[in-house]
């Protein structure tokens, strides 16, 4: 009877910590500048795991909703981004301390070149670059597209890539579905567009979606979205574009 009394207690202990492990609950922090030690306002904060994020006030304080071994990603234009792993102390002990570290940047030569205008209006206009580009997405907007002629063959490419077993949106889609399903709760989250909206350098989506640059750029090019719209286009935009082509995949392949 006794080892049955403590195999029991070890086994609500087990349940204890496991439901401990993934409690959450508010983690209060600061977030610094590792030269200066001076604190920084407005640095995004995301929750890879919960998806959710904030930025840190004047004092470089915030407040996050977060779990043990949850990760937290630090952003901020022209420092180095950081990924934190959550753990106990950060909730038993408050005003944990951050230190973002200073990117060096070298400055190459840009050279700009005006366009050569004539005067004369029917000239000038022939002369002028023309996108050919086709269909993109916009924050904000349903349905949007590109300066040039619609590609008639939009939904094919995304209907051959569910045709072919191989195919490139097969397998990042079709194996990835936890990350994919992230895509609607980073829509949903403004403090996330927000910082989507602010950057271009698809760091905070390849943390969020675990996946490389290259694997979204192969994404937007089988979905059909033009070069030019996918080296131009701010994070959340990229984010829809992708949000745009799973949900066609997903339609398309209950259909098959």
């Amino acid at each position: 009877m006794r080892i049955f009394f403590i195999g029991l207690f070890c086994f609500f202990s087990l349940i204890g910590l496991a439901q401990e492990g993934t409690e959450t609950s508010t983690i209060k922090a600061i977030v610094k500048n590792a030269q200066s030690n001076l604190p920084m306002e407005s640095v995004h904060v995301v929750n890879l795991n919960q998806v959710v994020g904030t930025i840190t006030n004047e004092k470089g304080e915030f407040s996050i909703t977060a779990a043990v071994n949850d990760t937290l990603f630090f952003s901020y234009l022209g420092f180095k981004s950081q990924k934190i792993r959550v753990t106990n102390d950060m909730f038993k002990f408050e005003n944990t301390e951050i230190a973002l570290t200073e990117l060096a940047y070298a400055l190459e030569e840009v050279i700009v070149r005006p366009y050569q205008l004539t005067g004369y209006l029917e000239i000038d206009v022939k002369n002028l670059p023309i996108n050919n580009a086709y269909q993109y997405s916009i924050s904000g907007l349903s349905v949007g597209y590109e300066g040039g002629n619609k590609n008639p063959s939009a939904v094919t490419k995304v209907l051959g890539a569910i045709l072919n077993p191989a195919d490139l949106l097969r397998n990042l889609f079709g194996k990835r579905p936890n990350q994919m399903r992230k895509l609607r709760q980073m829509k949903e989250d403004d403090r996330i567009r927000d910082l989507l909206a602010s950057k271009f350098d698809r760091e905070t989506l390849v943390e969020l979606l675990q996946l490389e640059k290259m694997d979204i750029q192969d994404i937007l090019n089988n979905c059909n979205y033009s070069q030019s719209f996918i080296t131009t286009a701010n994070d959340l935009q990229i984010l829809d574009a992708i949000s745009s082509c799973y949900e066609e995949f997903k339609v398309l392949n209950r259909k098959k």
